[in-house]
């Protein structure tokens, strides 16, 4: 399979919207959750050196190799939910009297879960660093702080839906429980906390 990750951003959007399988919308999650993991990366970059800051440079340096190691396990978990849907398209095709459909497909969903899941513990992380950074960055680069949270959120939520519509149909309730209640819990937690960090961006900027 092709290397989605390593696409243009014209050429990224324009396979996004063809016919198509993939990327589907956690490729577009895991896009997302990088974009504002890099607005989090560039605020530290722009930060580090100012000498209004110095006080925060050990901070921003361990923000800035989170960010960079995040930001890389996103995009490539962009070419492993691909990956993940190829297996889940080929069972659902298998005929339903083969005596093997349903553990195949059980399988496969399980598998297609766990891209995404993992896309929303890494979007979680750099959340975390962008509300370190409505503090300690820039106060010229607050805007882009609270964009990388705007991202975030969006991915985290986008990622979270690619979950559930594979538990919904999960043969094995248990599994789909647990899966539902990870999820659920990290959207719960941190939604609001990404909310959180563009409301605070947004009320200083409109105080300035």
């Amino acid at each position: 399979m092709e290397k989605l990750s390593t696409k243009s951003c014209p050429d990224f959007a324009a396979v996004l919207a063809s016919r198509e399988p993939v990327p589907g919308g956690g490729g577009a999650a895991a896009l997302s959750g990088a974009l504002g993991t890099a607005l989090a990366s560039m605020v530290g970059n722009l930060t580090l050196g100012r000498k209004k800051y110095a006080i925060y440079e050990e901070d921003i340096r361990r923000i800035l190799d989170r960010a960079e190691s995040i930001r890389l396990r996103l995009l490539a978990l962009i070419d492993q939910d691909a990956e993940g849907f190829v297996p889940l398209s080929k069972a659902y095709s298998i005929p339903k009297e083969d005596p093997d459909r349903d553990r195949i497909l059980l399988e496969a969903s399980i598998q297609a879960c766990q891209a995404p899941l993992e896309m929303m513990r890494q979007i979680c992380a750099a959340i975390e660093l962008l509300e370190e950074l409505t503090e300690k960055g820039s106060v010229m680069l607050l805007s882009d702080v609270g964009c990388g949270a705007a991202l975030c959120r969006g991915a985290l939520e986008a990622a979270s839906l690619n979950i559930y519509i594979n538990t919904r149909t999960l043969s094995d309730r248990e599994r789909a429980r647990r899966l539902n209640e990870e999820t659920d819990a990290l959207l719960d937690t941190y939604v609001p906390r990404a909310q959180a960090v563009t409301d605070k961006v947004r009320a200083r900027l409109i105080r300035a």
